[in-house]
Formats: C-alpha cells, sequence, structure tokens
C-alpha cells in the first residue's frame, strides 16, 4: 500500500525554501553557457536547442528541492542582425512567495533570453 502524506496546512515557503532568483539566475546562465557557446544561429535547429534549454533548466531547478514549487521555464532564441528585440511574459501570482530570474547569452550570429519562473503551490 502506499503512503499517504498527510495536509501540512503550510501556505508559505520557510525563509531558506524560497525561491532565490540570484541562485536560478545562476542555473540558467551555466546551462546557456553549456548548449550556446560555440553555436551558430540555424533557424531549423532553433527550436530543438530551446526546447533542450528549457528541459535542462527546469532539471536542474528540481534538483534544487524547492518543496512545492512548480516551475515554468521559457527560452526564445532569435539570429544576432543589431536590432532590438523585447521579450515580455504576463501572469498573475503571489508577490510574497513567487519570483522569477533571467539570463540573456549573445555571441556574434545568436541571442537567447531564458526567463524561469517559480510558483509556490498552495
Amino acid at each position: 500500500m502506499a503512503a499517504t502524506e498527510e495536509n501540512t496546512y503550510i501556505i508559505r515557503p520557510h525563509y531558506q525554501d524560497k525561491f532565490r532568483p540570484a541562485v536560478v539566475q545562476e542555473v540558467i546562465h551555466s546551462v546557456l553557457v553549456e548548449k550556446l557557446s560555440g553555436k551558430q544561429y540555424d533557424t531549423d535547429e532553433s527550436l530543438q536547442l530551446s526546447t533542450e534549454i528549457c528541459d535542462e533548466v527546469k532539471s536542474r531547478l528540481k534538483g534544487l528541492q524547492l518543496q512545492r514549487y512548480k516551475f515554468v521555464v521559457q527560452a526564445t532564441i532569435g539570429e544576432q542582425r543589431g536590432e532590438g528585440a523585447k521579450v515580455a511574459a504576463r501572469c498573475l501570482w503571489d508577490s510574497d512567495t513567487d519570483n522569477f530570474a533571467q539570463d540573456v547569452f549573445m555571441n556574434e550570429t545568436l541571442f537567447c533570453v531564458a526567463a524561469a519562473f517559480g510558483v509556490y503551490h498552495y
């Protein structure tokens, strides 16, 4: 018989268990450097590469053992042509428990903006 979990009635994470943007940004940065260093922009490869980046960031975030947090990771890859680009996201959250982190990677031919959102599940 499977063990059942008891209700904890905790509606806020403990201070040491909160989503920390600085730590998460380091995770995102390391994944971007690993996956994109030495890469050239390729339209056909960009979709697969952005999916791999999101999966890897999400996997590493789960390794941080932030209990009851759900993670949403978004990565946008584009060709570097010296033009401006804006990436935006909107969501409804609790500013006391939820947070996000982002990082940007650029080289001569491509740019990547990756963001990770941590939402506390009550």
